[in-house]
């Protein structure tokens, strides 16, 4: 719980200026009009708030649902025991995170509104209702994200501990993560698009249902191939920075908590 929690908050505030760019970039109104380079820090304390329960609610379910399936670097079985690990890790988070991610991705594209108005906002015209909007579709990207992220990131550890005959440092794991992040990043950057642009729907509209695909289809109409990628390099950049802090911090923190 300590050593998630930490390493969330860690690489959640240090590189919320590019998550800033990255949501703006996808918003449907567009760069400029979701404020450009102004108020980059705006939704910060909502993340500040959530990063440290959504991160160790993820390491919590991960690390104990790997220790109950079959597990061990001599094992076949290892990449499929890291995927399902991820991926209920990453169902339990979601309930954290999404109602944190909403505010904050409202409070992004809106610099002059504060993250406490954007909150009651939603709250008096959604309800709780409207905090889990993309609930569904924040799922779906974390899944994919986490079923190429983690395995990878396990798999070069192994490989890197096999090649010089010990168990790989912190910064070798936060190296690992930093590669395996920017690949996953990379690939699941549409399911994001779609993501953002249904929790920043206006209440009632199309994408305010939270159909994925029809976002998906939606965008590809719109913008084609570059309005589905909109955003992958600030993504791929923040994500990989953010695997080399976030699970090189999550390793050094456990190392020094156990």
């Amino acid at each position: 719980l300590k050593a998630g929690g930490v390493a969330g908050v860690c690489v959640d505030l240090i590189l919320f200026p590019l998550d800033t760019v990255k949501t703006r970039l996808q918003s449907p109104q567009g760069f400029r009009k979701a404020g450009g380079f102004r108020g980059i820090y705006a939704g910060v304390p909502s993340t500040a708030i959530g990063s440290f329960p959504n991160a160790a609610a993820f390491f919590i379910t991960y690390e104990n649902v790997k220790s109950v399936l079959p597990h061990g670097s001599s094992s076949y079985l290892s990449p499929a025991t890291h995927m399902v690990a991820a991926s209920l890790g990453e169902v339990v988070a979601c309930l954290i995170r999404v109602p944190s991610e909403v505010v904050k991705q409202r409070a992004q594209v809106s610099p002059s509104s504060s993250t406490l108005r954007i909150l009651s906002h939603t709250l008096y015209q959604e309800g709780i209702q409207g905090l889990y909007r993309g609930y569904k579709s924040t799922v779906l990207r974390e899944i994919p994200f986490s079923l190429v992220q983690f395995p990878l990131w396990e798999s070069l550890k192994d490989l890197w501990s096999w090649k010089q005959g010990h168990v790989v440092d912190s910064w070798q794991s936060a190296v690992c993560g930093a590669f395996a992040g920017g690949f996953a990043a990379a690939v699941t950057t549409p399911l994001d698009v779609a993501k953002t642009r249904i929790m920043l729907a206006k209440a009632g509209s199309t994408n305010a249902s939270g159909n994925v695909l029809a976002a998906l289809g939606g965008i590809w109409r719109t913008q084609g191939l570059s309005g589905l990628f909109a955003g992958v390099v600030p993504r791929m950049a923040a994500i990989s920075l953010g695997g080399f802090i976030f699970l090189g911090t999550y390793e050094k923190t456990r190392q020094l908590l156990l």
